[in-house]
């Protein structure tokens, strides 16, 4: 185990060495440098974060009940992820923790595909998700113009629904929300 660990601190230290015009994330004992996104992929998280923050997080027009994060670092075993967006539910998560990284994995993550990370976003982080229990998580697409939503069931994802163009949606688990997807793709 101590072997392990230094492994991973090794790449950690690593991590923090690399520039910032790159998202640096440690996979399955690997380190990897993805290059900042383009500006749709951009665009997309915003609007996305956007429109969850004030129904989900902050109550206003929704339910509430929610902790929204853009690209939180989240420390989970061995791994170190960024997604574009993750939310915890506030009876898991009351308070944001006033550290860098977070060792409590999200109920829901959203990655924004880019042609340099969807390989990545859609195996072995997906699997890295599952593994740490994370019930729901969305793969969105600002080429294909796509929404996919996934729920883990039984330790597997399972798919919800693909949602495609400038259609509106209710996704679990913010189904309390019409989300225009439109609103991802405008530029």
């Amino acid at each position: 185990m101590s072997g392990e660990r230094s492994h991973r601190d090794a790449l950690y230290a690593e991590l923090e060495k690399l520039p910032s015009n790159v998202v640096g994330e440690i996979v399955g004992g690997e380190l990897y440098a993805s290059p900042r996104p383009a500006l749709p992929h951009t665009r997309a998280a915003s609007r996305l974060g956007g429109e969850l923050a004030g129904p989900f997080d902050r109550g206003r027009g929704g339910p509430g009940g929610w902790v929204i994060l853009d690209e939180p670092e989240l420390h989970l075993g061995e791994d170190v992820l960024v997604p574009d967006l993750a939310g915890w539910r506030r009876e898991r998560m009351p308070e944001i923790p006033p550290t860098v990284g977070l060792l409590l994995a999200p109920d829901w993550t959203c990655e924004v595909l880019s042609p340099s990370t969807a390989m990545l976003d859609r195996t072995r982080k997906m699997a890295v998700y599952a593994r740490e229990g994370v019930k729901h998580f969305w793969l969105v697409d600002p080429v294909l113009r796509t929404l996919e939503v996934y729920r883990l069931e039984n330790g597997r994802w399972s798919l919800l629904g693909t949602h495609a163009g400038a259609v509106t949606v209710n996704a679990e688990p913010f189904e309390a929300l019409a989300l225009e997807l439109g609103a991802l793709w405008e530029r």
